[in-house]
């Protein structure tokens, strides 16, 4: 995380605890001509609603115009991680054991780089422990991984 990120995120964490949300990833980037940054929140039991993105953005935003820590223009969005979130930290993959993943990885592993099933727990705090939809555990590095979300199973 860049500095700048994380003094948003300095910026973010009283707000958010202020309407008893979480932050569940911040994003700061270019995307074609323009910079985005994208801001996701949870609110565990029940979810995030409108009305939390929406006080989100607003103080967030006059915080930000306030510190004037963004030197460029920018567009903020605020919205819920949803369901199929995708996990880039190691607390992410500990607040997902129990739920169904898809997981690809940087390498393959016995022929394979895309792997589902249930996360079982996140060993040592840098390895994936998934048992496969075959039934087969599987521990994956957190560094080898690509990327990973959840996977809603309706």
């Amino acid at each position: 995380m860049s500095n700048l990120q994380e003094q948003i995120q300095q910026l973010l964490e009283p707000i958010l605890s202020s309407l008893g949300l979480t932050l569940w990833d911040l994003d700061f980037k270019k995307e074609g001509p323009q910079w985005l940054l994208r801001i996701y929140i949870e609110h565990e039991p029940g979810g995030v609603t409108l009305s939390d993105c929406e006080t989100v953005s607003r103080d967030l935003g006059t915080a930000l115009d306030v510190e004037d820590l963004i030197p460029h223009a920018y567009t903020l969005e605020v919205s819920s991680p949803g369901l199929d979130r995708s996990l880039t930290k190691p607390d992410h993959y500990r607040k997902c054991v129990g739920s169904q993943l898809k997981i690809k990885t940087y390498q393959s592993i016995n022929g394979e780089k895309v792997f589902r099933g249930r996360l079982l727990e996140l060993e040592a705090g840098n390895m994936a422990v998934l048992e496969k939809d075959t039934g087969d555990v599987l521990r994956i590095p957190l560094e080898d991984i690509a990327k990973a979300s959840r996977e809603v199973v309706l």
